[in-house]
């Protein structure tokens, strides 16, 4: 099994157990003990909806430090054009190329050129991959459907996202440009953690020197940066001294596609689209169910409304997307001649390089390994959950009652923990207790 990097973490001394981000977790992977909280990391997809949930600010999330950019000569952004819909309309798309540059940057790529370059060399799915196809653009559908829906990996797209797949032609690009290879970092800015995590763990799997990306940063840290140099340079970055420069290339249809619905517009196929990972649990325990539907693809996208949605990006999702919509109509619907030729003189690399490996399976919430006793503990948690009060009240520490009876089942909690039945006799709570195998307490303290 591939090892999983996590990129959000609990800062404990912020955290004052207020039971927010464990009711906001879609996945039911947060736990409230000693007065603080904790993640189950093999539940984990790092959405990042605790973190947005969280009003203390007790959830961080990690990112590449900006200063590694300045170990490389050759600095390559790859940015997703929802970076350019964070910013009002008074600074120009122009002007926001031209501070990434001011930065630091030195070639700067959009990543929805991954899904030209995918249409170009007509990259198509494997045969392998049933039907209906799930898009493989969102790490944390991807995490979700390996952990908690493994029967249907089968069924994710193996075609790397549009993203690697610009990374991996930019390195390429520069590369033999330079000749160089060793100066060339590639950067990646994300508008969710769940990215970072992409990265991370693709590191530690293959090594740094086979990853894709050199480091991930942050949106809303470049934001502030790019922000900052075109309000500190107003002569610099003038309407005027910007007119003439030009943006990365992508076409129409593909820089819309971090949108909802944005990947159905390139398909033509029958396709579904759902944003907001509780619908898109939703939908899944449909699929799981039931697979007799006419649907050839389906994407889904964790955040609501797409990547607009994502908790890195600062700016309103839906004048954003409003934004992302605009810039849209002012790009061309195929990619220059010059272009064309500059993908086709890579072509077999990135026929080569643009497919992933199988998904694992991960089952992260099996009961047991053992399919026997897993039924045994099943009927356990069957039975606890009928003695808990079901109001999922949060105060045990758990999100509903029947997390907490699998805790109770897997030996991870007590019943004891339930505040409800705490108020009963204590004998009542005593006969419940040596029910499910534990310790039955003299001391009334304790109950």
């Amino acid at each position: 099994m591939s090892a999983y990097h996590h990129s959000l973490a609990i800062r404990e001394q912020l955290c004052f157990g207020c039971t927010h981000c464990m009711k906001k977790c879609p996945t039911a992977s947060i736990r409230i003990e000693k007065g603080h909280a904790h993640v189950d990391p093999a539940k984990c997809i790092d959405c990042g909806q605790c973190m947005q949930a969280c009003p203390h600010h007790a959830i961080g999330v990690e990112q590449t430090p900006f200063e590694m950019l300045f170990s490389f000569k050759q600095r390559v952004a790859v940015i997703p054009t929802v970076f350019l819909a964070q910013f009002e309309d008074s600074i120009t798309n122009n002007q926001i190329i031209l501070a990434l540059y001011d930065i630091g940057f030195t070639h700067i790529y959009f990543a929805e050129l991954g899904i030209d370059i995918a249409k170009q060399l007509g990259l198509e799915e494997k045969a392998e991959v049933q039907k209906p196809v799930i898009s493989s653009f969102c790490p944390s559908i991807i995490r979700l459907i390996r952990t908690r829906y493994p029967g249907l990996c089968e069924h994710l797209s193996r075609l790397r996202s549009p993203g690697q797949i610009a990374a991996i032609f930019a390195r390429a690009e520069v590369n033999e440009q330079t000749g160089r290879p060793s100066e060339t970092g590639v950067f990646y800015i994300t508008p969710c953690p769940a990215k970072i995590s992409e990265f991370k763990s693709e590191e530690e799997t293959k090594g740094k020197l086979e990853g894709i990306f050199d480091g991930v940063l942050n949106l809303d840290t470049v934001y502030n940066m790019v922000r900052n140099s075109i309000t500190k340079n107003k002569k610099k970055f003038s309407l005027e001294t910007c007119e003439g420069s030009e943006l990365p290339e992508a076409t129409s249809v593909s820089s819309t596609w971090s949108l909802i619905n944005g990947e159905t517009v390139a398909k033509a196929t029958r396709h579904l689209a759902i944003d907001e990972i509780h619908q898109v649990i939703d939908f899944l325990e449909y699929v799981e169910e039931d697979d007799e539907f006419n649907i050839d693809y389906l994407e889904f996208k964790a955040c609501a409304e797409g990547c607009v949605g994502g908790i890195l990006c600062t700016r309103n999702k839906f004048l954003a997307k409003e934004r992302l919509s605009r810039l849209a109509s002012t790009l061309p619907d195929e990619l220059s001649d010059d272009m064309k030729q500059r993908i086709s003189k890579f072509a077999d690399l990135m026929r080569s390089s643009a497919y992933e490996e199988p998904p694992e399976e991960d089952h992260s919430i099996k009961l047991d390994a053992d399919i026997e006793t897993a039924i045994h503990k099943m009927e356990k948690v069957r039975k606890i959950t009928s003695a808990l009060p079901g109001i999922d009240c949060g105060l045990c520490g758990a999100p509903t009652c029947e997390e907490l009876a699998q805790d109770i089942a897997q030996g991870g909690a007590s019943i004891r923990q339930c505040t409800v039945l705490r108020l009963k006799d204590p004998k009542e709570l005593n006969t419940l207790a040596r029910i499910w195998g534990e310790k039955v307490s003299q001391d009334s303290d304790l109950i």
